[in-house]
């Protein structure tokens, strides 16, 4: 089979269904391959009925699909997160945040005790920091991160405009070269006014599924 752009995108997301149990509660991302993970999961004859959903956008398409969004803390276990990412490596590190979600999706992703990453072969690098490293932090702090991200080499550019769905704001970081993501993610997450980094190091994902032109791979 062959596939480029939203079909191997598609081939991903359909290639993650093989991982949903029937009627059960799962995690749900968001972004471009999520949502074609929702269109399919909508369509399986025994779909989960509930899910805990990253963001409002993806909870609007969930309830559209007749799948109930339940609140994590109402929620004792969760077996399984299905998420897409904006860089990836061969060792399931990620970058994530360029829908802006980045804090519960890694909320959620640390509840799951599976978390499965759908992505398309040109989310795949050797090393990250190809895209900008999504920050979010607290508004008033904005200025200050700024500043210390300066300090290690970054250019932090504010997403003028975005604000999250928890209210605060996004810094995309450009011009670093990740070597040790879960140092780095340790690192920037003790930094006063960071709510979250957008590096998935520390909780990698545990499988990463990869829509290519021959068909998915599985890493």
């Amino acid at each position: 089979m062959t596939a480029d752009g939203d079909a191997k995108k598609r081939l991903a997301a359909a290639a993650a269904l093989d991982l949903v149990a029937d009627d059960s509660l799962i995690g749900i991302g968001t972004g471009s391959t999520v949502n074609l993970f929702i269109e399919a999961l909508a369509r399986l004859p025994h779909r989960p009925r509930r899910a805990v959903s990253s963001s409002q956008a993806s909870s609007a398409r969930l309830a559209a699909a007749g799948i109930e969004v339940r609140d994590l803390n109402e929620v004792s276990e969760l077996n399984l997160y299905v998420d897409g990412a904006d860089e990836a490596t061969p060792a399931r590190h990620l970058v994530k945040g360029g829908g802006g979600a980045l804090t519960r999706e890694k909320i959620i992703a640390a509840a799951a005790r599976r978390f499965v990453c759908i992505v398309d072969d040109s989310k795949l690098v050797r090393t990250l920091g190809r895209f900008p490293l999504p920050i979010e932090v607290i508004p008033m702090a904005r200025s200050l991160v700024a500043r210390e991200l300066a300090a290690r080499g970054g250019r932090a550019l504010w997403r003028e405009g975005f604000v999250t769905d928890n209210g605060n704001h996004i810094l995309d970081v450009h011009g670093l070269t990740i070597a040790d993501p879960p140092a780095l993610e340790r690192e920037l997450n003790q930094l006063t006014g960071v709510v979250t980094v957008g590096l998935f190091a520390v909780r990698p994902a545990d499988v990463l599924l990869v829509g290519t032109a021959q068909g998915v791979e599985q890493r």
